[in-house]
Parts: structure tokens; C-alpha cells; sequence
């Protein structure tokens, strides 16, 4: 029997709290996303600016959180690698994947904001062969091969290097995702070009996806997740209001960033920064008209750009676990009962 995509939760942490409650709240959205059957939680990494991102080290982060769940996975939805030393993250992620028993996937990017590149010493303008050069050695070390003067990783990757995963905007990316038999991630909004701004998600996406599958290397199963901004609650005039302040916030964002993004109305932000959000029933009919989503294999829903208080938070994940996912034939591990 077919059975359809299964579904994760995603974070970029930005609850209006400090660091420390940032990281406590998160967590707890992530416990109640276990309790509620999804199979797996994806954290962002941002640096420095805390209305972008909150989580600078994600791969400490998903260490802590995998001691306080059991069986849900644990992905970094990105680590940026043009940043990083590719050595050190795979060490960081053998570690991280040694203590959660096995749940840490490891997605990767090429990032991010520009001015982020000049405290580590990087040229933005780089970026894309430094993420090429640095993937090889992040490859090299996660397979075991000699990364120089004869070292090797220790601890051993084990089977870490089958759960990469890279996030793009592009085909091209789609292609190297592909030819590594890397799982492809796709974002929960895209910028358009000034000929295309009213272009459903889908006619960016889907050209990505077809780049992606026409690389993968015979007998390599398809991993495509893609994330989608969603925010279910009971009323609609409620999601609604609480919406409101988020999307308005992040079209500013993306204007400041040179983005055209059509209208001022809240239904035009709505469809302009591809959310899905209303009642359970509105949202699974929004989502059903998503046709990517029809070829992917987890959907991971997100809040953002809404940036509901985090008791509402909570709120989407019970609706969407509950009644959005069955009703779209999504598929759910078993849930997690409380124990007294």
C-alpha cells in the first residue's frame, strides 16, 4: 500500500524570549511534536542576528535536545558550511549522532545573510566553491577516507554519511544534491523575479525536484523534504489576528532584502509569502493545492514567517497531527502517551 509523505515539525527558535527560554521553548515544541507522532524536527542555524535565526550552533542544540526525547529524528535544517570548519562538523555531528542514538540527519547550505561571512573570514562572493570544496572534505571525513597526514575521523561516522541532506533555491543545487544520492530540501518560500512575482511555489520548486531526480544515481531513493509554512488553529479570525504582526514583519524583512513582495493586504501577504494557515480544514485544502508537495517524501511545517506565541504553537502541532496529516494521508509514527 502507498502511504504518504511523513511529516516533520521545523524551527527556526525565534520565540520572543530570551536565549536561554529561546532554546527551553523549542525544545518543549519539539518534546510535544514527538508526543504527537511526527518523525522528525528540523532546527535552522543563524548567526548574530537574533530577529533572523536563534540557534548559532545547532549540532550542540540537537545533542541537548536528544536527551530529552526518545524517538523522534533530529535534523540541522541549515548548517551553513562556507562557515564552518568541515572537520569539525563532522565531528560535531558523529558526537551529536553517537549521543541520540542514531537520530541526527545533517543538512547543509551555502547560506545566508552576507554581512555573516566577514567575522569568519569569508568573501561572500566565495561562497559557492567554498561550499564545494568544503562538502568534499566534510565527504572525505563522513566516509572514513584520509582527510590529511594520514588522519581519519574518530569516532567513525558509522552510517551518518547516508543522512545528508542539502538545501537550494535552484536547480543546479537540485543536480548536486542528486549526484551525491543526498536528500534535497526545499524552502518554505522563494523569491521571485519581477516577471513571475504571482508564480505559485510549485513552478520554482518542481524544476529543482525534476534537476534533482534526473542526477540521483541508479537504485538511490528520492529524499525530499519540503518545508512549508503552516499555522493551524481552531478559528480562523483567530489565526487570523495572530498572524497578522508576523507576515506584515517578515515583508518588510524580505523588501529590506530586495525582494518584491506583491500587496499590503493580509490576504495578499498570505498568498505573496506561501503560508497555509486557518482551521485544520483550510489548511489541509490549501495544502492539498501545494503540487510539490505531491512529490515530496516529509513535508516539515513551520510557523514562521507567522511567529505565533509559543502556547499557539503548540496548538498547530496538536491540530496538525490530529486532524490536518490524516486528512491529506500523511503519515504519523505512533504517538507517545504521558506517563504520570
Amino acid at each position: 500500500m502507498t502511504t504518504g509523505p511523513t511529516i516533520a515539525f521545523f524551527t527556526r527558535l525565534l520565540d520572543d524570549a530570551s536565549p536561554a527560554e529561546r532554546y527551553a521553548l523549542a525544545t518543549e515544541q519539539i518534546r510535544h511534536a514527538e508526543r504527537h507522532g511526527i518523525g522528525r524536527a528540523w532546527v535552522a542555524q543563524h548567526h548574530f542576528r537574533a530577529a533572523e535565526g536563534g540557534l548559532p550552533s545547532p549540532l550542540v542544540y540537537l545533542a541537548n535536545v536528544a536527551a530529552h526525547t526518545s524517538r523522534i529524528r533530529l535534523g540541522t535544517g541549515v548548517v551553513t558550511l562556507p562557515l564552518e570548519d568541515p572537520v569539525r562538523v563532522a565531528e560535531d555531528a558523529v558526537v551529536a549522532d553517537l549521543l541520540s542514538g542514531g537520530r541526527i540527519d545533517l543538512g547543509l547550505g551555502s547560506g545566508g545573510t552576507p554581512s555573516s561571512f566577514v567575522p569568519f573570514g569569508e568573501d561572500v562572493r566565495d561562497k559557492a566553491p567554498t561550499y564545494d570544496r568544503k562538502l568534499r572534505l566534510l565527504l572525505d571525513a563522513l566516509s572514513g577516507r584520509d582527510i590529511g597526514a594520514d588522519n581519519t575521523l574518530y569516532p567513525d561516522a558509522g552510517t551518518l554519511a547516508d543522512r545528508i541532506w542539502q538545501a537550494t533555491f535552484s536547480a543546479p543545487g537540485g543536480h548536486r544534491a542528486g549526484i551525491h544520492g543526498h536528500g534535497l530540501l526545499l524552502s518554505r518560500t522563494q523569491p521571485r523575479s519581477t516577471d513571475a512575482l504571482h508564480a505559485p511555489l510549485s513552478a520554482l520548486q518542481d524544476p529543482i525536484i525534476d534537476t534533482y531526480l534526473d542526477a540521483l544515481p541508479d537504485g538511490v531513493a528520492p529524499r525530499i523534504t519540503a518545508s512549508r509554512t503552516v499555522f493551524v488553529a481552531d478559528d480562523r479570525a483567530e489565526a487570523l489576528r495572530v498572524a497578522e504582526v508576523g507576515l506584515r514583519r517578515a515583508a518588510e524583512g524580505f523588501r529590506r532584502q530586495g525582494q518584491t513582495i506583491p500587496g499590503d493586504s493580509l490576504d495578499e501577504l498570505i498568498v505573496a509569502l506561501d503560508t497555509h494557515l486557518g482551521t485544520p480544514e483550510e489548511v489541509a485544502e490549501s495544502l492539498a493545492a501545494d503540487a510539490t508537495l505531491g512529490r515530496a517524501t516529509e513535508v516539515a511545517f513551520q510557523v514562521h514567517s507567522v511567529d505565533a506565541p509559543h502556547e499557539h504553537v503548540l496548538r498547530s502541532i496538536e491540530l496538525f497531527a490530529e486532524q490536518v496529516a490524516p486528512a491529506l494521508g500523511y503519515t504519523l509514527t505512533d504517538t507517545i502517551k504521558e506517563t504520570a
